[in-house]
């Protein structure tokens, strides 16, 4: 079956290598480029593609705008194109919230000469892209409508950082936690905030991103959350009642270390190679709580493509751990809970609206 798809750059250069390295898989046609934002809402609508490659940064209608006009009236799997800076990261990350599918990181900004170095990321993600459920890529306009945190958010950082400084080492207690990749950031935007803010266990988070998104996207999380959100440095030591998220191309383990005759729960970041082909990888995270916590782990494994967390949870299984699957109901991509639910690893399925409720259910029917 060939998929259709309409590229969007303001850049020639640009539409011409997309063009071509996706038509070097037979799979693919390319039926329209356009060159800004205009030209994509109008071509959307004139030749509905199967799937749409839009550049973030465009004259006339930036490609964040050109999203939210093509899911509000003509719904299309949309795969954004991005570059490496704050300002591309929030707005990648608005992208989402929009309905985008998923993002491809340019190796180099906007003209990216070396893109075909990604050729077969972008094929990967436009092919994924072309199979995913449009009902579950709606406008998330609650979330959107959370640029409001703004207001109280000192307050609340503040007295965030108090319970921080308060809260004793929870040696060898209970840990949750989280993996995700395609379709991870919505997800995550309703899972993590609805989490409460007396939480008595840290929480450790693997998104599949690139550097330079993972720092956005935590600070966004924080925004929203009761929990403290931060992107782990290595060293931090875990505390209740907050998140860590792991940066981009770095690989998150926790590790036990002795401090003032105390023992206390610290993270370490690596850039070892690359498990599932991915870094940060939920394997690895996840397998290193075993030795610390044995039984004490909840681990909730939510949308993405691929297999990453599988391995981790069966160790973790079979330290007495609990696993929740997010449900294929909900999962833009069901490939990550798939492969815990068919290796008979979940012990709760759950949609994605659940996974926060089920998750508190563990915590508090699990033992002391």
């Amino acid at each position: 079956m060939t998929i259709n798809v309409l590229v969007v750059d303001d850049s020639a250069l640009m539409r011409k290598v997309i063009s071509d390295i996706l038509t070097e898989d037979d799979e693919f046609k390319v039926i329209a480029t356009a060159r800004n934002g205009l030209d994509a809402v109008e071509k959307v609508e004139r030749f509905r593609p199967d799937v749409v490659t839009l550049d973030v940064e465009m004259p006339k209608l930036d490609g964040l705008h050109a999203l939210g006009y093509i899911m509000s009236e003509c719904p299309t799997p949309v795969v954004m194109l991005t570059a490496i800076d704050s300002k591309s990261a929030e707005r990648t990350l608005n992208a989402f919230e929009y309905g985008a599918v998923d993002f491809i990181q340019k190796p180099s900004g906007n003209i990216s000469l070396n893109i075909a170095d990604i050729a077969s990321s972008i094929r990967l993600k436009v092919k994924m892209a072309s199979k995913v459920d449009l009902k579950k890529l709606g406008f998330m306009e609650e979330h959107v409508k959370k640029a409001r945190e703004n207001e109280g958010k000192t307050l609340r950082t503040t007295q965030k950082k108090q319970v921080i400084q308060k809260s004793k080492h929870h040696a060898k207690g209970k840990i949750l936690a989280i993996a995700s990749s395609t379709g991870g950031p919505r997800a995550l935007e309703q899972v993590v905030p609805n989490l409460p803010e007396d939480l008595n266990v840290p929480v450790v988070i693997v998104q599949h991103m690139p550097a330079g998104f993972t720092a956005s996207l935590a600070q966004r999380l924080d925004g929203q959350s009761q929990l403290t959100v931060t992107e782990a440095k290595d060293g931090d030591v875990l505390h209740a009642g907050h998140a860590y998220l792991a940066p981009g191309n770095y690989h998150m383990e926790i590790v036990s270390k002795e401090k003032g005759g105390f023992y206390h729960e610290v993270i370490s970041l690596n850039q070892k190679p690359r498990e599932q082909g991915v870094r940060p990888c939920a394997n690895i995270l996840f397998k290193s709580l075993v030795p610390i916590y044995g039984a004490n782990i909840i681990t909730a494994v939510l949308t993405g493509m691929g297999a990453d967390g599988a391995d981790g949870i069966e160790a973790i299984k079979n330290a007495g751990g609990k696993a929740i699957a997010e449900d294929e109901k909900s999962c833009v991509v069901y490939g990550m809970p798939k492969s815990v639910v068919q290796r008979g690893l979940a012990d709760s399925i759950v949609p994605l609206d659940k996974v926060s409720s089920e998750i508190l259910r563990m915590l508090n029917s699990s033992g002391d």
